[in-house]
């Protein structure tokens, strides 16, 4: 766990960040975070959820370390361990594979076939100060194998809903691989996809981590679940998903 000093939290940003809370024992804190919050330090100066942490403080001055990280305008589940042993031996199921994420999106068209694994080598790319990734023959320098499964769950003439599972935890590995079939997520014009959906500005990346599942240090697993916001569940019902 880093010693780094305390940030000066507001009591309404204390209050939010704990009304994100899905889990809370005294190994581990999950949360659901929300879109356009950054989990940890970028350019813009405003607080991370690295930052509302410390709304977590025990009474030792450390605070909750986050164990993965969700992209800015990504939504859900996000976990963060309360202790350094907890630290150590999430970092290792990490690593080992070991967690199971699930994730919804929003895409303009059904996957062609509905379901699929995903299995192409990607490379980062600096692109100005932004950072992309891009789709690259396994034996590019730099290239990283990367599978991701997709399933179709439900289509309109408007669009569809999927869901995505990342298999490794490359950056921006979801949305590469959906724009490389072809069906890049709603809202990502990044990498190609539409901004609006069934008649409707899209807000934002409408991708949601929606659950996970992952060993307690404690012993077993454990699954989270974070419902749906309001932004992305507005788009469903729009398009009769």
């Amino acid at each position: 766990m880093t010693d780094r000093s305390p940030v000066s939290l507001s009591e309404d940003e204390i209050a939010a960040v704990r009304s994100w809370v899905l889990h809370e024992d005294p190994h581990l804190l999950i949360l659901n975070k929300p879109a356009g919050l950054s989990s940890q330090g970028g350019r813009i100066k405003a607080h991370t959820l690295d930052d509302l942490l410390w709304a977590f403080m025990r009474s030792n001055g450390k605070r909750p370390e986050l164990v993965h990280r969700l992209d800015r305008d990504t939504s859900g589940v996000i976990l963060a361990a309360k202790t350094k042993p907890a630290a150590g031996f999430l970092g290792k199921a990490l690593q080992m594979r070991r967690f199971r994420k699930t994730y919804l999106a929003l895409v303009s068209a059904a996957p062609e076939p509905r379901a699929g694994t995903i299995d192409v080598p990607l490379v980062r790319q600096e692109i100005g100060r932004e950072s992309y990734m891009r789709v690259c023959a396994f034996d590019a320098p730099g290239a990283q194998g990367s599978q991701s499964r997709y399933r179709t769950l439900s289509a309109s003439e408007d669009g569809a809903l999927v869901e995505l599972e990342p298999l490794t935890g490359r950056m921006h590995q979801l949305r590469v691989h959906m724009a490389h079939i072809g069906r890049p997520l709603v809202g990502d014009p990044r990498y190609g996809g539409a901004l609006t959906f069934a008649g409707r500005a899209a807000p934002r990346l409408m991708l949601h981590a929606a659950k996970l599942t992952f060993p307690h240090p404690e012993g077993g697993d454990l699954t989270v679940e974070a419902p749906l916001p309001a932004d992305f569940e507005a788009l469903r019902q729009a398009a009769e998903l």
